[in-house]
């Protein structure tokens, strides 16, 4: 399922628009916004696709770790769970800190 961030709708992973108010889902799901914010991100480097422990061989085919500009869209369109894709985006970040020091 995604959930459209203007409304807080649900709706299928293969429906393009959302069911209540027909906002575009490859730019206002939840997923697609925080991609978005993670690329406009300095601090984050790369983007990981995570997956859930019983995901469909389909997504874990992209579990990995992404430069910026190449990570897949989610809902993966091949998820065969009944539960329907349940991946999910992680930032890896240039660095982190760590109380009052900055680890790289």
């Amino acid at each position: 399922m995604q959930t459209c961030s203007k409304c807080n709708a649900s709706s299928p992973d293969t429906a393009l628009a959302c069911v209540n108010c027909q906002a575009d889902l490859k730019e206002y799901s939840l997923t697609a916004v925080a991609l978005k914010k993670m690329q406009a991100n300095p601090r984050v480097k790369a983007v990981r696709v995570s997956v859930a422990h019983d995901a469909c061989p389909h997504c874990y085919e992209l579990l990995n770790t992404y430069p910026k500009d190449a990570v897949p869209p989610l809902p993966h369109l091949g998820c065969s769970h009944e539960n329907g894709c349940r991946c999910f985006y992680e930032p890896v970040l240039a660095e982190t800190a760590i109380v009052g020091k900055v680890v790289k």
